[in-house]
């Protein structure tokens, strides 16, 4: 059973805590009051049920099983659906952690489903039993106060991703590495944060429009823009999280090419200085070649060589050794090798 808690009320009181969704209905018939049922990821079973008794839409109904919904504010009839995404910011691993919640709102009922951790719907409950004036008010009521705590709980999460950015603006500079992969990373969370807390201003503003249509009472519409306020300040904050993120980004890119430069440029005097030392090396190398060629062919002492039997071969062979290389040394002194 996934049932997390359940209730009936009369009057904004709890009058009866039934065990199963079927004695629900009974209390629900017998005292003319108004539901309350709380689920944790049911199965298709209880929400079935759940929508013969209530007259559900279908398409809600395939919603609430299928979850992964974008969040927006749905009327069929006289039910409301509403797809929220609540969040919860993980210090220890410095991620936001994102829900999911469904919530079905009639006349005499409200259903809640979650899919996540998030939100704390008993401490909606426990705020909304001690305030009985407020809870006697409808399922209306029921809504509200669940909007709330779910705005109420993207502030610690606005604090972690404010400091997560303070970070970031103190690494840009620090040649630290992951620092781009971590702005992307970050700024993924805040567009999907963006995404769980855009559709709130629409959701809110369409409630407080049908107000008169259907019947909202006059603190419900007070509360609502109070809740609206929260939002449109919440959606100021995100989006300047999101530009921030950006302008990191482009900063980053270009400390990241200038520093590519650098080491191209350290890069290219170094290969300029080792062409400089080959040039000087090979250089000196052909100098030394000549008089190692010239030597080299009057060594062989075959019995046809004029030279042998000349007085001045010697000293010829010493002069062309030096000539050839006076001319190369010359030649690569012109050319600025040496």
């Amino acid at each position: 059973m996934t049932m997390v808690d359940n209730a009936v009320y009369v009057h904004g009181r709890r009058t009866a805590s039934p065990g199963s969704l079927d004695e629900t209905y009974a209390v629900m018939r017998n005292q003319s009051g108004m539901a309350w049922i709380g689920l944790y990821r049911p199965d298709p079973f209880e929400v079935h049920s759940l929508a013969a008794e209530f007259d559900l839409h279908q398409l809600a109904v395939e919603d609430a099983l299928q979850g992964h919904q974008r969040a927006k504010l749905e009327r069929y009839g006289e039910t409301l659906f509403a797809v929220l995404r609540p969040a919860r910011y993980l210090d220890d691993v410095e991620k936001v952690e994102f829900g999911e919640l469904h919530v079905f709102v009639g006349a005499d009922f409200a259903v809640t489903i979650r899919h996540a951790e998030s939100p704390n719907l008993a401490r909606v409950r426990r705020r909304l039993e001690t305030e009985s004036g407020l809870l006697a008010l409808g399922p209306q009521a029921i809504l509200y106060a669940i909007l709330d705590e779910v705005v109420d709980q993207y502030e610690p999460v606005l604090s972690g991703l404010q400091n997560d950015i303070d970070e970031i603006e103190n690494e840009l500079f620090g040649s630290n590495p992951d620092v781009t992969r971590r702005i992307y990373e970050l700024s993924r969370e805040v567009i999907e944060f963006q995404r769980a807390t855009h559709p709130l201003r629409g959701m809110l503003e369409a409630l407080l429009r049908g107000s008169d249509k259907y019947a909202m009472d006059l603190e419900l519409q007070r509360r609502l823009r109070d809740v609206l306020d929260h939002v449109l300040l919440l959606i100021e904050r995100v989006d300047g999280f999101r530009a921030l993120l950006q302008n990191a980004l482009t900063v980053n890119t270009a400390l990241v090419g200038q520093q590519q430069n650098e080491e191209m440029r350290l890069l290219t005097e170094s290969s300029l200085a080792q062409n400089e030392e080959v040039k000087k090396i090979s250089s000196w190398a052909a100098i030394l070649f000549a008089p190692t060629l010239v030597g080299t062919v009057y060594g062989m002492n075959f019995t046809n060589m004029p030279e042998l039997e000349w007085a001045w071969g010697y000293p010829f062979a010493l002069g062309l050794m030096l000539l050839l290389g006076v001319i190369l040394y010359l030649s690569f002194k012109s050319r600025r090798w040496l």
